[in-house]
């Protein structure tokens, strides 16, 4: 092979690599912001759930109630709850263009209401929109699986 054949190989191979690092970069950031989400409700973080959610987020939560970012943050801020565990798992980032995203996963959550021990394993399905340079939280429902 030529040495003039062997560097447009070679810059083939970089310049294709660089389009499928960048085209991933944006499934990691929403990744990311799917574990920085569980952290903040975990930790009862108002401030970055507020950030994290759009204003007309909604979510639908295994009995089927809705709650708006409001009333999600209010659920969130609730002091008798006490988050012990809250992981994600099996989470699959499925990008449509640049400005939208949609995760699924299995989430598991156990901790203590009104000092009553609970847990719960669910599938969720979130929906995330691009605003300006960040990821925010359209909706989110949440399901418990049948075995």
């Amino acid at each position: 092979m030529s040495r003039r054949l062997a560097s447009c190989v070679a810059l083939g191979f970089l310049l294709s690599l660089s389009v499928r690092l960048v085209a991933e970069e944006p499934a990691e950031q929403v990744r990311k912001m799917e574990e920085k989400w569980a952290q903040a409700y975990k930790e009862r973080n108002i401030d970055i759930l507020s950030t994290l959610l759009t204003e007309d987020f909604l979510i639908t939560v295994e009995d089927g109630s809705t709650y708006s970012k409001a009333g999600y943050i209010t659920h969130s801020a609730d002091s008798s709850v006490e988050i012990e565990v809250a992981e994600l798992s099996d989470m699959h980032v499925r990008m449509r263009g640049g400005l939208l995203a949609v995760v699924t996963g299995a989430y598991h959550e156990k901790g203590k209401s009104n000092r009553k021990k609970y847990e719960y394993h669910d599938r969720f399905t979130d929906v995330w929109v691009r605003v300006g340079n960040n990821w925010r939280v359209l909706s989110s429902h949440y399901s418990v699986p049948t075995k």
